[in-house]
């Protein structure tokens, strides 16, 4: 970290920062404003705690007179863009009701992003529109590689722009970076700062003349078993969302306010406060039940199992950290994925003939950054499937670069597990 002694380091959407990392991020944070003179600067509508998690000492220390933006909710009023409104009720939204409510939406305010938690979820809601007789309904998921969201967000943006009937369908990918701007929003239930984060689609310009609408609805059957964070997330913000209901003046009269969202927070990190400092167990590759904090810091167990196995008081080295093994097993994204180039468009495909033709494919470095354009990462179970279905192939023997059959990606939904398009017949 050195070399980031004396910098200005800005840290933007620092909500996303993993739960698993808090610790290390803030020790982290604090050695290089205390020790290398760095100035941080943690950018975010939805400002998380961690100056008030426990450990204290790995905490942020943020006082009042460091906040950038001092009257918070002065600028939350100022500011203010979009009306929420909390329908979530007993057993859930069927997808044929939030159809209805979408199209009721569609009618009055011309444009409706809805954002849901799964890909499963963005899927079938999409033929539920085209069943429906609702046209122009667009899909956004990780299924479609960059350059097909891309042209997906292009040809959206274009037709709100010139105020054409709008409908997008997406999972989470578009809360964070994405300027664009609905006219209403619904949002299935997730954690309160990703219900905040969508708002931050809806008259986002402030260019209509009543506020926006944000609907926030709890789907019947989106299964949120293999997303930890968002099941959640999704808990707590149900326990602020009913917290609002029976005192909404305790927090300003409005759903997004900063003092909900600390109480959010404050739900969040209190029943993951042990997981912070970024457990590991025996499966990995460190071998034992342990944390990552740990094993860059004292090192105790490995410590201790050294004195055991040398009848020494204390190791005769100062630095005892486990370095090699702790990176190991760190992942910065926690669920592991396997990148394959996908054949959309002209350009996909060209790729990848290029890259099974091309000689030294691991020198051919402007080829394969092109090709990271062209690239969905998939879950090791998924990419085991497609293999066994011959969807996935080498481009060249021992590489280790995939390459999806044309015949498993549509331009609707991106990556299938299932054959989508017919073979392509070359005549010669």
């Amino acid at each position: 970290m050195h070399q980031l002694a004396s910098a200005v380091i800005i840290f933007d959407e620092v909500q996303t920062i993993p739960i698993r990392c808090v610790h290390m991020f803030n020790v982290a944070l604090r050695f290089l404003v205390k020790g290398c003179g760095s100035t941080v600067v943690l950018c975010t509508a939805t400002q998380p705690l961690l100056d008030k998690i426990e450990k204290k000492e790995r905490a942020l220390e943020i006082l009042p007179e460091q906040q950038m933006m001092p009257d918070v909710n002065g600028l939350f009023q100022d500011l203010k863009r979009v009306e929420v409104h909390d329908r979530r009720k007993t057993g859930g939204w069927t997808e044929e009701e939030v159809v209805e409510l979408v199209s009721g939406e569609l009618h009055e305010s011309g444009s409706v992003l809805i954002v849901v938690n799964t890909k499963l979820s963005a899927k079938n809601l999409c033929q539920q529109f085209k069943q429906s007789g609702i046209e122009d309904v667009f899909h956004l998921s990780t299924d479609m590689c960059p350059e097909h969201r891309m042209n997906v967000l292009n040809k959206i943006k274009d037709r709100l722009k010139n105020n054409k009937p709008t409908l997008c369908i997406s999972t989470q990918l578009i809360e964070a970076g994405i300027d664009i701007d609905f006219a209403s929003v619904i949002r299935y239930l997730a954690g309160l700062d990703s219900i905040a984060q969508a708002s931050g689609r809806c008259n986002r310009h402030g260019l209509r003349t009543n506020h926006g609408n944000v609907f926030i609805v709890n789907p019947k059957d989106e299964n949120l078993n293999r997303l930890e964070e968002i099941r959640i997330g999704a808990q707590k913000a149900e326990r602020v969302l009913d917290e609002y209901k029976d005192t909404p003046e305790k927090f300003g009269n409005d759903i997004l306010s900063p003092a909900l969202m600390e109480q959010y927070y404050k739900y969040y990190f209190y029943d993951r406060k042990d997981r912070m400092n970024y457990p590991i167990t025996s499966k990995s590759p460190v071998g034992r039940d342990d944390n990552l904090f740990c094993l860059f810091s004292t090192n105790q167990l490995s410590v201790d199992g050294y004195k055991r196995t040398h009848n020494q008081s204390e190791p005769a080295i100062v630095l005892r950290q486990s370095f090699q093994k702790a990176s190991e097993a760190f992942r910065a994204i926690e669920s592991l994925t396997r990148g394959v180039i996908v054949q959309y468009g002209k350009e996909g495909k060209k790729i990848v003939n290029n890259l099974c033709a091309a000689f030294a494919v691991e020198k051919q470095h402007k080829l394969l950054k092109k090709a990271q354009r062209f690239s969905v990462n998939v879950y090791p179970y998924v990419f085991e499937d497609l293999c066994k279905q011959g969807a996935i192939h080498e481009v060249q023997e021992g590489t280790g670069i995939f390459y999806l059959d044309a015949q498993y990606y549509s331009d609707e939904f991106g990556l299938s597990k299932e054959i989508v398009n017919e073979m392509e017949t070359y005549t010669v």
